[in-house]
């Protein structure tokens, strides 16, 4: 457990702890906990401190006690901010550790994802949050239809992340109408375009419409175009798709008048679908230099809107859970486990 001098010390109070949990006394094994390490946080002994917290935490989640384990393991993200620990393997590894142990109905775990977040933020070299740790809570949140909270985090996820969320706004797709495939398809879209991650906003886009032609090619007659600049699939009835399709190839030319001749093209399909209003204005800004004088903070606004509010056309809410591709599974915490 601790490589530290005085590691056997620590390895023996570990110990004790975990026979009180092993003996049922959850509650003194908490307390105990916290008493202990206290003691050496206050010592700034920031080692000890994390490896008692960190394994009698595991401890307590492993015995179905996840009001005690997440209480420790919030406690553990405060030793990490108080030590000023940077985000690498092993400081990571450690989190993701408790994190998959967590049961998905304890409401200690949307408090902790928020904490480990919010120290990689500051102490990491993204202030949106540490792009794994993102990925790997909105890839939990993804499997457990929590599709809200799953779409925030994997929009500043890593590159595997728009294939997870691609693949899970599919699956919510597949509960509605046909024509309404825009619309799910853009809250992946759309949102990897206002945070400029465009690789990532072609990756979500080819994987939602390489499933929804698997699944009905025969149903909407896809054609597939190509010239020498570029290939797009077509799906004549569903304007709003090939917008999404003819966006993302219009973004590399930054035209102005290319992007006001595709927004004028659909402008009547576009005029049905608000929601899109100011996200549509952003990326046009962002990549067509065309602004738009506003009252209010954009990317903020766009943001809260595209991530709560209700289902989309008439889809439910709940969304049907989806399973990360086998190369976006939780990484395991080096030499943790």
């Amino acid at each position: 457990m601790s490589g530290t001098k005085g590691g056997d010390k620590i390895d023996k109070i570990i110990a004790r702890l975990q026979q009180r949990i092993s003996e049922g006394q959850f509650y003194e094994a908490q307390q105990q906990t916290r008493v202990v390490a206290a003691r050496y946080i206050k010592a700034a002994n920031w080692t000890a401190a994390i490896d008692i917290l960190y394994n009698v935490a595991q401890s307590l989640l492993k015995a179905g006690q996840g009001g005690s384990g997440g209480d420790l393991c919030v406690l553990l993200i405060d030793t990490y901010k108080q030590a000023e620990l940077k985000p690498d393997a092993t400081t990571k590894g450690k989190l993701l550790t408790c994190l998959r142990l967590f049961n998905s109905e304890e409401p200690t775990r949307k408090k902790y994802i928020g904490e480990i977040i919010s120290w990689s933020s500051r102490f990491g070299d993204y202030p949106a949050g540490d792009p794994e740790l993102h990925h790997v809570a909105g890839s939990l949140y993804a499997e457990e239809h929590e599709a809200y909270d799953a779409e925030k985090h994997l929009v500043l996820g890593t590159k595997d992340s728009a294939e997870v969320l691609a693949r899970m706004e599919y699956e919510w797709f597949r509960e509605d109408d046909a024509h309404t495939a825009a619309i799910y398809a853009g809250r992946a879209v759309l949102p990897y375009l206002i945070t400029a991650n465009v690789r990532a906003a072609h990756t979500s886009y080819r994987v939602f419409t390489s499933l929804l032609s698997e699944d009905k090619q025969s149903q909407l007659g896809i054609q597939d175009v190509s010239s020498n600049s570029a290939d797009l699939r077509v799906f004549p009835s569903i304007p709003l798709l090939n917008f999404l399709g003819l966006l993302l190839l219009a973004i590399p030319r930054g035209s102005p008048e290319l992007y006001r001749q595709l927004t004028t093209k659909y402008a009547s399909h576009l005029k049905d679908l608000e929601m899109w209003n100011e996200a549509l204005e952003i990326i046009a800004e962002i990549y067509f230099g065309i602004v738009k004088p506003r009252q209010s903070n954009p990317l903020m606004d766009m943001m809260s809107g595209f991530f709560g509010g209700g289902a989309p056309a008439g889809g439910s809410s709940r969304k049907p859970a989806v399973k990360a591709p086998s190369s976006t599974s939780m990484p395991a915490a080096e030499g943790l486990d």
